[in-house]
């Protein structure tokens, strides 16, 4: 992988500072950074930069939202595999309720601290892209429809989950209200999800608002309510930065509010995003720093948000949590403008957010690549909890050597794998321990193979497991759960050679390739006192489904109560659903497919 000294030097010299002499701007490609495809190709097209979008501001900006023909679309083939699951197995639990085959990923989750059986959810969430509805002048409301976030509420401890909107588009069910057009809002799309709870009980949702061929866009969150019945209900969003420039993006926000009784900043709600920053005269990028915002009033107005985290701004995939005593810790993976390779950082606050200390950084890493025989985008972001005794914890994935352990070459997924790693600080984020593996036995272990041989494929690709997209939650007891994805299975998977483009394609083959290798993945779930682990998921998840193989999201989320159960959360291909109605196209009754779904399991060891 190039350096971060080349990265950064890249950046001055091709011009992406402001304050290049006209000759110099003029030099090199530009970029129309007034729609997402634009922004994204400027990010993508930087020399060297290791920092990148959101997943889902990637996947929408390759979106065309193009509506379908009047004709039903039979598929001649729909891609699958023997080995995929029919529908998700107990004790795992589907926490979407759509039933037209929508997709959802981007996993957060939160627990009352007052109420342990009481959890709340939330996901990317494309159902409305299946609703069944027509809008005023005859256009479909699956092609007016988006990427949005739905939320799921449990009131029994995640055993059963509320509600689905419905399919004639007459119930929105718990889809976050007055962001994306079809939930009365100024956006196209929305998601990348985060939720959390105060010390009252109060819920609060954090997302993106944008359009994908206009400067518009936003961080909008929204606080909810139970009712006696426990019944959740969302406020209008306030917007934080809302912005119509095309040289900003806000991108990849999260949330945490301080639930702590003793704290002096009880209640108050934070908010941490990336501010993605180019050049107005020729679209490249200049710099992401981390922007925080926060709200003493239960998220009806927010401070301006201030950079946190100078001189580290070339950053990405930021998060807050909270402190007993009230301290704010934010991390998020960055660069200053020397670094050879970038860290997972750490800034606090001790004022209840008016102020941030300067960067630490808890570790250097190497960004991992997409994983072998896989395609999905994959990142590094950090994951972090504080115990009660103030201990700190953050996880993240570094690709690492198959041979040494220690940080990979550049590229290296033969010889490499992407490893979940830990590091921990007892001194308030001073100083922190080297990083250490979350779940050692699958690190040293290779890939299960399964369904060998295949037509053209006698025998499987030998690799190791890889792990990543790790979570973080500690129990008011200090219990301490990690989690994250294994990629411990691989199996044949016939491709398509050719077939119409997305979205269409994402369904219809119409003729089938050769066969290659496919890692699956597993979800796993450790105590780290005790070093106990186990597998969650009842099956492997092929990941090759709906999007093509190449977005299942950026992140999954773990959360555990005051009765030290833990709450895993994490997308799912497992089940099987009729589709419809998609992206304005109609597909023939039967066409079945396998989605992407989110799914919980909750255990106590």
């Amino acid at each position: 992988m190039r350096s971060r000294t080349k990265i950064l030097g890249i950046a001055a010299s091709l011009g992406l500072v402001a304050s290049l002499t006209g000759a110099q701007a003029s030099s090199g490609p530009t970029y129309d950074i007034t729609t997402l495809a634009g922004k994204v190709a400027s990010v993508n097209g930087t020399a060297g930069l290791q920092i990148r979008f959101s997943a889902l501001i990637e996947q929408q900006a390759e979106d065309t939202g193009a509506t379908g023909p009047a004709a039903v679309i039979t598929p001649t083939h729909i891609l699958s595999s023997p080995l995929d699951g029919s529908s998700v197995q107990s004790p795992n639990v589907t926490v979407n309720g759509d039933t037209a085959g929508a997709p959802q990923n981007e996993t957060a989750i939160a627990v009352d601290p007052n109420n342990p059986n009481r959890v709340l959810a939330a996901a990317n969430d494309y159902v409305t892209r299946t609703w069944t509805c027509t809008l005023p002048g005859g256009t479909a409301c699956s092609a007016g429809g988006d990427a949005y976030s739905g939320t799921y509420v449990s009131n029994d401890g995640g055993q059963t989950w509320c509600c689905a909107s419905k399919l004639d588009g007459s119930s929105q069910g718990t889809l976050i209200p007055g962001v994306t057009h079809l939930s009365g809002g100024p956006y196209d799309a929305g998601g990348d999800p985060a939720v959390t709870f105060d010390s009252q009980g109060r819920a609060y949702y954090a997302g993106l608002g944008f359009d994908r061929t206009a400067p518009p866009n936003t961080v909008a969150v929204n606080r909810g309510t139970f009712d006696n019945s426990g019944k959740l209900s969302w406020s209008a969003p306030t917007f934080i930065n809302q912005t119509t420039s095309p040289s900003t993006l806000n991108d990849k926000e999260w949330i945490a509010a301080d639930a702590n009784a003793a704290s002096p900043f009880r209640d108050r709600v934070y908010v941490t995003f990336t501010r993605f920053i180019f050049n107005p005269a020729n679209g490249r990028y200049v710099q992401s720093p981390i922007m925080e915002a926060h709200s003493s009033d239960g998220g009806n107005t927010f401070s301006a948000p201030q950079i946190i985290g100078a001189p580290a701004l070339y950053s990405q995939g930021s998060r807050p949590v909270v402190g007993a005593d009230g301290t704010v810790y934010v991390f998020f993976e960055g660069s200053t403008r020397l670094a050879t390779l970038s860290s997972t950082y750490m800034v606090k606050s001790t004022d209840g957010g008016a102020s941030f200390s300067t960067p630490v950084a808890v570790a250097e890493l190497q960004d991992i690549t997409p994983l072998r025989n896989a395609a999905f985008r994959v990142n590094s972001f950090p994951a972090p909890a504080v115990a009660p005794n103030g201990d700190l914890y953050v996880a993240w994935s570094s690709q690492l050597s198959d041979s040494t352990g220690g940080l990979c070459l550049p590229n290296g997924n033969v010889v490499c794998h992407s490893a979940a790693v830990y590091s921990k600080s007892t001194d308030g984020g001073a100083t922190w321990s080297a990083p250490r593996l979350i779940f050692p036995a699958l690190d040293a272990a290779n890939r299960t193979a399964v369904g060998y041989p295949a037509p053209g494929l006698a025998t499987a690709s030998v690799h190791r497991v890889d792990t990543f997209w790790p979570a973080v939650a500690i129990s008011p007891s200090g219990r301490v759960y990690m989690s994250a994805y294994a990629a411990d299975v691989v199996s044949p998977w016939q491709t398509c050679a050719s077939g119409p483009p997305p979205p269409v394609g994402r369904i219809n083959c119409v003729v089938l390739g050769g066969y290659v290798n496919n890692a699956r993945l597993d979800y796993a779930v450790t105590n780290i006192g005790t070093g106990a682990s186990q597998i969650v998921s009842a099956h492997p998840s092929n990941t090759r489904s709906q999007f093509g193989g190449g977005f299942i999201g950026d992140y999954t989320d773990l959360a555990v109560g005051s009765d030290n159960v833990y709450h895993a959360f994490w997308t799912d291909t497992n089940n099987k659903q009729s589709v419809h109605w998609f992206y304005g196209f109609e597909f023939a009754a039967g066409t079945v497919i396998n989605q992407e779904d989110v799914v919980t399991s909750a255990g106590n060891f």
